[in-house]
């Protein structure tokens, strides 16, 4: 079978998750042409995955080369374990999914040596791929499901391009860097060029991670939307799609010393993570349920949050924080200390030192803390609109059309129709 993967549809009609069985298993299912669907011009291989942080970036570059070229025929290789076996069946896109790992951050050989091999299997298909598909030019996103596609771009001469989320280079950007030769690297944080190996460097481009560019939105109306006061400053509460317990439980005590009164002049927006509304449903039921505080367990609209947002507390992940930079929202940044190689520690540094950001070690997280650290910025409305500022000054909206413009100079020359 194909190694290739294109529409939500298989064959006669029948709905892809019933169609796809074994063949999605393997990372497999019917190519585009299979399916009738039209040649086009130079193909582009995404490849980045393992967590939505990795994804999404390679997602949003090439909806933006689509917009600029609409002849490039955009191609995903990811990991079989990533988010991305969900959700680019979902969207229809072609991908291969080969089975690679991360290298084990423990000392255990076994797992090592089967990392290696089935780095080294990863390796191969995606050769195979490539040989038949010809790509114009390969872009990597990071984490581990982009290693073999940077690698198979180098041996067969493919034109590579690197994107880096975090304000630490991950690994496969620093190893690819150093051995994949890259046409050019894009850095969302100055800092992260640190990382890069020195003869790489003179390739390096700062231009923001590709998000989706603010809208303009109606304040009265979205907030009148989400049961939200007129005359109150908000603050968004998010964890992460799946929420995050620590910041769940120093929010819940936060607000048990605040009382059933609510936070002082604040009202919350506050997104648990569908897995944690009950507990913290329960919780301010505990707390005297505060009428200013108002729970989803996962908010849709993202951006209306963000277009009402004054303060936010978060993760900081790099495409959340890109997000906040972008709509000029000031932050509280608390970092997944499990984080790989702790980067999202790195990130809440360098926009803590930016102005942009209060950086909240985990450690030091607790409801006493985390009221201070709010109501501080509150108290002192021009700090927060320095922050603000500093935000916005940092941020980058058009970050998805300006690389892909930089990744549309890379392609062939698109033929008159």
């Amino acid at each position: 079978m194909p190694e290739a993967m294109t529409s939500t549809t298989g064959m006669a009609g029948t709905s892809m998750p019933a169609a796809r069985s074994a063949a999605a298993q393997r990372g497999e299912a019917r190519s585009g042409e299979a399916q009738g669907s039209p040649a086009l011009g130079p193909v582009v291989v995404f490849s980045g995955g393992g967590t939505g942080g990795h994804l999404y970036p390679a997602l949003a570059l090439a909806a933006a080369l689509e917009d600029l070229r609409p002849d490039v025929r955009a191609f995903f290789v990811g990991a079989r374990r990533g988010i991305e076996a969900r959700k680019l069946p979902e969207l229809g896109r072609e991908h291969l999914l080969v089975d690679v790992e991360g290298l084990p951050r423990t000392a255990s050989p076994w797992k090592v040596l089967r990392a290696l091999f089935r780095a080294a299997g990863a390796l191969a298909r995606v050769q195979r791929l490539f040989a038949r598909l010809r790509p114009a030019l390969v872009v990597v996103t990071g984490g581990y499901a982009g290693l073999p596609a940077g690698l198979a771009a180098r041996l067969q001469k493919v034109p590579l391009v690197l994107q880096e989320q975090n304000a630490a280079a991950g690994l496969v950007t620093r190893l690819l860097a150093r051995w994949g030769q890259p046409r050019e690297i894009h850095l969302a944080y100055p800092e992260a060029g640190a990382g890069i190996a020195a003869a790489a460097r003179e390739h390096i481009t700062i231009g923001g991670n590709p998000i989706r560019h603010p809208r303009a939105i109606d304040r009265s109306e979205t907030l009148r939307n989400f049961g939200l006061q007129p005359d109150l400053p908000v603050l968004l509460v998010v964890g992460g799609s799946q929420g995050s317990a620590a910041l769940n439980a120093a929010v819940l005590e936060w607000l048990e010393t605040e009382g059933a009164a609510g936070p002082r002049g604040l009202q919350v927006l506050w997104s648990t993570g569908p897995s944690h509304l009950e507990q913290v449903q329960q919780g301010l039921a505990e707390a005297g349920s505060p009428a200013h505080v108002h729970v989803r367990g996962f908010l849709d609209d993202m951006d209306s949050a963000l277009g009402i947002a004054d303060l936010a507390l978060s993760r900081a992940g790099a495409m959340a924080t890109s997000e906040f930079l972008a709509w000029g929202v000031a932050a509280v940044l608390v970092p997944l200390p499990t984080a790989a190689a702790d980067h999202q520690t790195f990130n809440a540094r360098a926009l803590a030192e930016a102005g942009a950001a209060v950086h909240l070690p985990q450690k030091q997280l607790t409801g006493a803390a985390l009221g201070a650290a709010l109501h501080e910025l509150l108290d002192e409305p021009s700090r927060l609109d320095v922050m603000r500022q500093r935000a916005r000054e940092r941020g980058q909206p058009d970050a998805a059309r300006d690389i892909a413009r930089e990744l549309a100079r890379l392609l062939p020359r698109q033929e008159a129709a």
